[in-house]
Formats: structure tokens, sequence, C-alpha cells
């Protein structure tokens, strides 16, 4: 054989060789006939925009296949967008991804076990191709034909909704489109809620989240710019607008939430989230109500002509029953009956009966409604250049106050009803006549004198009570807070006796107590004389109210009376952490993967506050001992008395009042009083050290070294030793995950703020996801010097102050 044919034929085998030992690259967006994705491999979209492969949630050892963001992460996890085998997890890593004999997309198991399939009825079938588009979209096409699919991941929803998505019906694909939540944050299973749409022959669309088979929420009423409806097909689509990353998730908590990827930042910011408020819930106020979230005390009200159908509850602040008619059994249909406009709501649902008509008057809307006995109410709409009407029989649900977006509706009311309806919007001066009007002006005069009293006795005192419109104005703004009385607040901790002290700080006393339901809380109480003013308890009031997430300590309630202020919160009987760092018996109870858990507890909450809440706050006082610890040793930060919200775009703020904890505060906050996400990071990092090698930052250290804990991880972190400041009680540990731990905490105390990583960074630098860079010279470090009592706060590089205005400092 000659020697050109041999190497011809040498390259030849080569070439297949290379076929069946690497049948599957990662470089490529598609999966054909006979190619395998293994658990380990992955394929990318063309333009790097997605990837497809094997993944484990959360903590779970399960494995799925998914497609998720490519470099784009949320709290240092994968964003996963769909789960091929959401409800058939692998338990191991044998699973295969491929195309199968017949043409379809197939996920094997051990021993060749079919685990999940597209399930597609082909014609040519060796020619199917699987491709993930850019767009997020895993399709399957045959003959090379990608313009025409016949099999799409698109079709097939998990939780997330991407541009391009549909959320509806196909009649004549058989097809629904529906968002499912996953089990929880470690199971994408199916879970509990579920994003649909409701439709039928009234022609106006509602979208609901459902919890199991019952409502949750209720999406305002369409018909919206993005959404078709044809004979084949009613649908909503989540629209691109082509200047940055957008998606929409159904959480496993009943939260739909729309997200924006910020390039600036490196993280995903909220939109919106829904269902916010508790008037947001379906159907809070029951039927024939309308649920006003401004309303001070109650935020349930009936509609006119309708009364509590359960007065009890209605007085114990429990409107889920609703309303019914003030006259049960006599009709309002030719008693003289009208209608009574409510104004600015959300439309009551139409998924119950209601009837649409279009191109019609006002006057043809009352009229039909009126000449129809079973008519409770109408609405007029104008949408795309016409006026239609919306007609409801029945009760009239889920209807919510809208100042700024909501439309007025008109409620069919008796003769009774009007009457009364018609004397309250005139007015005692049309029933009286001139008469009334000499009582009119005495009654503003006297009103005048009673503000002009007031003014003067508020200026006139030292201190504010946060009472009267305060109190109201906290029940207004956050109805779901509970006002306890004192006496119940005297009772639960037998008269703040010494014995129910769970601990003290600078702000007060924090007491245990037992209310009557034997629930135990904690009842923080303000001392009259502490740092901690009316502004500071306010403060914390309306922040903690808004503020839900497993790291953060729960708000249950408020106490307010004359000078007392107090909060009521959950117990958590572990107390704080550094109550466990500083006792020698104690801390040997925290090996070192309770230790990591809580350090990635309070960065996911530190994280929570920055980004992911719907506001954006600064602590401001993050130290060990505002980190509580519940039965099971997971961590809370509480005290949220000097944090601040920084709104929009908002990324510093500056103070001439410092507050603080030595050992604690950063240097721009220490002499500048600037402050900003970055001093929360600061203070972060000192928390992480204290964890890794209980102790505190203001301790004294070796002579030959920096007199704060800073200075001796820096100085031990150059010579290559920095594994020596670990807790000697901590019997065993991984190196290199402590390793990372600390070179983490000395990026976050780095002295300029620039330089420090972004809370989001740091979660996804704790999970090891990716390496963390060299740290730089941290700030506040010192050697012992001839001046020892050089102040430990100015940082290196500032002893010159001339020319800087020191602001007012008090530390705690």
């Amino acid at each position: 054989m000659p020697r050109k044919m041999v190497f011809k034929l040498l390259l030849h085998v080569v070439f297949l060789l290379l076929i069946v030992l690497f049948p599957f690259c990662t470089s490529i967006d598609t999966i054909a006939f006979n190619q395998q994705v293994k658990d380990g491999d992955f394929i990318v979209s063309k333009e790097g925009n997605f990837e497809l492969g094997f993944f484990s949630p959360g903590n779970s050892s399960s494995r799925y296949v998914g497609i998720w963001f490519a470099q784009k992460y949320e709290k240092g996890q994968k964003v996963v967008v769909w789960v091929a085998n959401r409800n058939n997890p692998i338990n191991d890593t044998s699973g295969v991804l491929t195309i199968d004999r017949h043409g379809n997309l197939v996920l094997y198991a051990l021993e060749n076990i079919s685990i999940w399939s597209a399930y597609v009825s082909v014609q040519t079938r060796s020619t199917s191709v699987a491709q993930l588009l850019d767009s997020g979209n895993l399709v399957l096409f045959q003959d090379n034909r990608s313009d025409s699919f016949i099999w799409q991941s698109f079709d097939y929803p998990t939780d997330t909704l991407l541009p391009g998505m549909k959320v509806g019906l196909n009649w004549k694909k058989g097809l629904e489109w529906i968002l499912t939540s996953w089990k929880s944050e470690d199971d994408p299973s199916t879970g509990d809620y579920s994003y649909r749409l409701f439709s039928n022959q009234t022609a106006i669309p509602h979208y609901f989240v459902y919890k199991g088979l019952a409502k949750y929420w209720r999406s305002n009423p369409g018909p919206w710019p993005n959404y078709v409806s044809n004979s084949e097909e009613k649908y909503y689509f989540l629209v691109n607008d082509n200047t940055s990353v957008i998606r929409t998730v159904l959480r496993h908590y009943g939260s739909y939430q729309q997200l924006r990827w910020n390039d600036g930042d490196d993280e995903w910011e909220e939109l919106w989230d829904v269902p916010k408020y508790r008037c947001d819930k379906y159907g809070q106020c029951g039927p024939n109500s309308r649920c006003s979230p401004e309303n001070i005390l109650f935020e349930c009200e009936c509609l006119p002509g309708y009364e509590p159908k359960s007065v009890n509850n209605w007085n114990r602040r429990d409107g889920s029953d609703g309303c019914v008619s003030k006259r049960i059994g006599v009709s309002k249909c030719g008693n003289g009956d009208e209608f009574v406009k409510v104004v600015r709501v959300k439309d009551p649902d139409t998924s119950r009966a209601a009837q649409l008509l279009t191109n019609i008057s006002a006057n043809e809307c009352e009229q039909v409604c009126l000449r129809n006995c079973s008519c409770t109410a109408y609405l007029r709409a104008e949408w795309e250049g016409r006026s239609d009407c919306l007609f409801w029989y029945g009760d009239l649900m889920d209807i919510l106050v809208r100042t700024e977006l909501g439309r007025d509706i008109y409620v069919r009311v008796d003769k009774v009803e009007l009457d009364q309806n018609t004397r309250k919007s005139k007015g005692f001066l049309r029933r009286r006549g001139l008469l009334a009007i000499p009582i009119v002006f005495v009654l503003m005069a006297f009103v005048l004198i009673i503000v002009f009293a007031c003014w003067k006795l508020k200026k006139k005192r030292k201190t504010e009570d946060f009472v009267g419109a305060d109190e109201l104005e906290a029940t207004r703004r956050h109805p779901e807070l509970q006002l306890f009385d004192l006496s119940t607040i005297i009772a639960a901790t037998d008269n703040f006796s010494p014995t129910s002290e769970l601990g003290r700080g600078g702000f007060g006393t924090v007491y245990k107590g037992q209310l009557p339901n034997d629930q135990i809380i904690a009842i923080k109480r303000l001392s009259r004389t502490s740092g901690q003013g009316v502004e500071e308890f306010k403060n914390e009031v309306a922040l903690i109210a808004r503020l839900q997430h497993r790291n953060l300590v729960k708000l249950l309630g408020c106490c307010i009376k004359g000078e007392e202020r107090m909060l009521v919160l959950e117990h958590l009987p572990n107390k704080s952490l550094d109550s466990f760092l500083i006792d020698h018996r104690k801390r040997s109870l925290l090996d070192w993967k309770k230790r990591f858990e809580i350090i990635n507890g309070v960065a996911r909450g530190i994280l929570y506050l920055h980004q992911d809440s719907r506001l954006r706050i600064i602590h401001r006082d993050l130290k060990t001992s505002n980190i509580l610890l519940d039965s099971e040793m997971n961590p809370k930060i509480s005290d949220f008395g000097m944090a601040r919200i920084f709104h929009g775009d908002q990324l510093q703020d500056k103070t001439n009042r410092v507050v603080g904890t030595y050992g604690y505060m950063s240097p721009e906050y220490v002499v500048f009083g600037r402050f900003s996400t970055k001093s929360d990071v600061f203070s972060f990092g000192i928390i992480l050290l204290e964890i890794i090698s209980s102790k505190k930052n203001n301790g004294v250290y070796q002579d030959d070294h920096s007199i704060n804990l800073i200075g001796n991880v820096w100085q031990l972190w150059r010579e290559g030793r920095a594994l020596e400041i670990v807790d000697s009680s901590l019997e065993s540990f991984p190196s290199d995950e402590v390793m990372r731990c600390i070179q983490v905490g000395l990026l976050c105390v780095e002295e300029d703020s620039k330089d420090r990583p972004s809370m989001s960074a740091v979660v996804f630098m704790l999970s090891g996801e990716t390496s963390p860079p060299s740290p730089k010279q941290p700030a506040f470090v010192f050697r012992k010097s001839s001046c020892d009592d050089a102040d430990p706060l100015i940082p290196k590089g500032s002893d010159s102050m001339n020319g800087l205005t020191i602001t007012a400092f008090e530390a705690r």
C-alpha cells in the first residue's frame, strides 16, 4: 500500500477515534444524533447568553438538567430559568442528555433508564438536532431547518418567564403556558404556586397567582399592549426592551417578581414584586368590600349598601368574611335604586359573573345595569379609542383602593342607602340652609384655636413622644403591625423583672416575655435616657416592618405609651453571636461548619438589605452583638435604629452625627461621616474575622504586631501564616475554605471603599464559585510605637488632619 494512502488511512482512523472519544464539545450550542451531554459537560448559546447542563440547586445533591444565565448570578448562585426533569431528579452523576434513535431529546440515568424526554413525533429519525438559542429557548428541529421547530422548551415553562415566552392558552395545539414555582430553594419540583391566564366570555382577561387551587393574587385587568387574542390562542408575553436583560419569576413562597440585570453593579435589581402588601392578596377583605392600605386602623371597608357579614370578626380586624347587603331579602330593583360612585379602585374580579358591552355611552351603561335587576355594579372603560362598559352580577370581589391607577365603579344601592349617601355628600349646609352658616364659622374658629393651642404645646416640648398621630401613622403604613398594650407587655415580663432580662445595649434593655397564648417574645425597651430618640425608634419600626428575610430578626409589633417605646420581636433563644465567641465554653459548640453557615447567613442578610429588599438599606451598626442566633444557630441581623434608606440610584450619604461601635466602623465613616453599602461591607469583614478567630477587633495582640485584629491578620497573611488566627477550639477545619474566608475578610476591610467588594461579590466568593483577588493593606493597621496613646480609629496615612472638620462622634 502506498505511503500516501497509509497516511490518509491513519488520519481517518484518528478522526473517527476523536469522534468516538469526544462526541461532545462544550463550545457548541447544539446536540446532534449520537452526541451526548454528560454530567459535567454543558453547551453554550451562540452569543454566550445561556448555558445548558447539569446542576444541583442550593444545598441539594440531586442532579437536574437545566438552562441558566451565563455569568449573571443571584446571591452567588446560578439563575436557572428552565428545568427538564424537575419532578424526576437523578441521584448521582450518571445522567446523559442525547438525541435517541427516534429523534427525541432524551435524558438517561444509570443503566439507560429514561428520566425525561421531549416526546415528539418525528418524520426523519436520525436528523433531529437540539439547539440552545440566545433567547434561552432549547429547540428541537429536523433536516437542519432551524426555522421550523418540532419542540421547544418555551412551550413548557417552569418558574421563569423570559422575553419571547408566553403565558396563556393555545386551543389549536392544546397547550396551556403556565408558570409554576419551585417547591423550595433546594427543590425545583412543582411547588404550591402557579401563574396562569383566566379568560372567559367577558373578553377581559386576568392573570392569577394561585396557591394550590385558591386564588392568591390577581393582576390588573387587560387588555395590555403585550397581549394577543385571536381564534387560536390568548396569551401574554414578556417584552424585551433591548437595553437590558429582564426576567419574571414566580418564587417558591408565592412572590411574583420582575427583575432587570444591572451591568454597572453586576447584580439583579427588582422592578416590581407582588403581592407586596396585605391588600394585594386576593380577597383580603372578602366580597362586597374594598381594601385600602391608607385606612388607619383597619384596611377593610364595606361598599355602599353593604355591612359586615360577621361584626365580631370585623371588630377583630378580620375582614375575610366580607360584607352583605344591609337589607337582605329586599330587592334593590325598582325601589328608586341608583348608583353610588366608588372612586379609584382596582376593577372587581371579572372571572365571576360579568359582561362587557362595547361602544356605548355613559348614560347607556347606567340604563343597561338598571334594567337588569341582577346587575350590582358597572364600570366605564376607555381603551384603544373606544368607550366600553363592564357589568357585574352578584358579589363584587377583590376591590383594592388605588389612588393613582384605579378606575371609578358605580355600585347599585336602593333608595334608603342612596338618601344616606346623598345626605353625607351634600352635608348639613344643604339640609339646614342659611341657618347653618354661623355655626360653620363658629366651628372653624374653634378648630383654629385648637390647632394653635396644639402647635404651642408641641413647640414647648423638649422631647418628642411617638404617640397619637405617630402611632396612627405607624399603623397606617404597616397595617400588619400589631400594637401591644402596655399592660400586656408588663404581664408578659412580670413587670420587667430582672429575671426576664436577656441583655442590655446602648439604647436600653431587652426582656424575655410570654404572651397569653404562650408565645415567647423579646421586648426591646428603650431607656428614657438612651441615645436612641424618637426618630431612631420610628426609623427602626418603619424599617423592620418592611423587611422579611430569614436572616433578619422579625418584628412582631410595638408598644407605645407616653414615654415608653418598645419593640416586640421574635425570641431567639441562643442570644447574640458575641456571647458565644467570647465565652471559652460556649464557643467550642461552634464547629467550623456552623461558623461557615453563620458567615454565609449574615452575608445573605446584608445582601438582602443592600440589594434584594424593596429598599436599599445601610445598617450602619453591624457587629457580632447585633447578630442573634435562633434555636438552630441560624443568624439573624438585629438593631436597625441607626439604619438609613438609600433611594433610587443613591450610592453614598454623609452625616454630621457619626454613630456606631468602635472597631466596626469604616475609615471614611469615622473621619468624614461618609457611609454607603461599602461601610456595611467593612463591618462584615470585621465580623467574619472575629468568627474565624473568636477574638475582638479591639483586642490587644503581640507586641510586635498591630494593636487590633485587622493588623494581626494582615501581618500573618503577609507572612503566609494566616491560619494561625483560627480559634484554637476548632479541632479540624478545611484549610482551603478557611483561607478563602480570611482572604474575603481582608478584602472587605480595605482602606479605600472602592476597593472593597459588593455584598453580592462577597456571597459569590464565599460560595467558592470564583477565587478572590489578592487583598491590599487594610485600614486601621498600626505597629506599636512610642506613641502608645495614638488613636486606633485614625486610618493609616491620616495623621495630618489640618483643614478638616471632624464630625460629632457617638460610639457605643
